[in-house]
């Protein structure tokens, strides 16, 4: 069982940046590899960008590959999305979810894949 949950989120300018952070509890943290996804309003949840278990692997998606960094700290139990020149299309809720991996480095950008889920952080992006 793990538990996520995430924060910093808010209101910025578009130009802005925000760090988002997501907490895990449980064991064995480093066996998960890790996602973020957003869901703005009227809207489905989509991928933003997934991390390998032990960090070595991301892929993003296009929309916001070139501004957006994703990292883990297995030490500290911990994922985070460095999020820069922010856009008002960038205004959603944002979750973290984890995906259990018994080998290799893999990751996916397939929300069903993924075990679980934190509540979400709300991130605003005002023009």
């Amino acid at each position: 069982q793990v538990e996520l949950v995430e924060s910093g989120g808010g209101l910025v300018q578009a130009g802005g940046s925000l760090r988002l952070s997501c907490a895990a509890s449980g064991r064995s943290f480093s066996n998960y590899a890790m996602g973020w996804f957003r869901q703005a309003p009227g809207k489905e949840r989509e991928f933003v960008v997934a991390i390998s278990r032990s960090g070595t692997t991301t892929y993003y998606a296009t929309s916001v590959k070139g501004r957006f960094t994703i990292s883990r700290d297995n030490a500290k139990d911990r994922v985070y999305l460095q999020m820069n020149s922010l856009k008002p299309e960038d205004t959603a809720v944002y979750y973290c979810a984890a995906d259990r991996v018994y080998y290799g480095e893999s990751y996916t950008y397939t929300a069903g894949d993924y075990d679980y889920w934190g509540q979400g952080t709300q991130v605003t992006v005002s023009s």
